[in-house]
């Protein structure tokens, strides 16, 4: 086995847990912090495998964006709940470690030598090269998921309307 593969699995084992943790955490804020950590390792195992461009539009669209409107509707929502400093520790703790973990990577990625792997077939497209064939092919598929992203958006602030608010519009109390 060599480095690649190491850090392709390396990579596949965050993502799994980091996904997983979304999945289970009852904590919204700490579900966002896994996901990003998850999105993070989806465009570093993006970049291992030779699409440094779908690398930089998955951390920047998906990691920074999208991630940050969601935080900023769950703090919209406005949700009082208090947990215990040892969850707070542990939890802070794990995610600690898979960015360290995760920050290696990029660093042994981006510097380590790289006369000592096999060389990646680099499968290079233009910006615009990209963009007309995702708009070409894809046109559908992109303008179902950004319906789905403004539904998402209208349902989360729906939600976090408070009852005086919801009673103003004729909604239920």
């Amino acid at each position: 086995m060599n480095a690649y593969s190491a850090i392709f699995y390396l990579l596949a084992v965050i993502i799994t847990v980091a996904t997983a943790l979304t999945i289970t955490s009852r904590n919204l804020v700490y579900a966002v912090v896994y996901l990003i950590i998850s999105f993070l390792g989806t465009a570093l195992l993006f970049y291992l495998l030779g699409a440094p461009m779908l690398a930089a539009l998955e951390a920047i669209i998906y990691a920074g964006a999208i991630m940050v409107l969601f935080l900023i509707i769950i703090m919209l929502m406005q949700i009082d709940k208090q947990e215990g400093v040892a969850s707070l520790f542990n939890q802070c703790f794990f995610v600690i470690a898979v960015a360290g973990t995760a920050f290696s990577l990029v660093l042994l990625l981006l510097y380590g030598n790289s006369g000592s792997f096999f060389p990646l077939q680099a499968a290079m497209a233009t910006p615009g090269q990209f963009g007309a064939f995702i708009f070409q092919k894809y046109w559908l598929a992109v303008e179902v998921v950004s319906f789905l992203l403004l539904v998402a958006l209208v349902g989360a602030l729906y939600l976090s309307r408070t009852n005086s608010e919801k009673s103003a519009y004729g909604g239920k109390r």
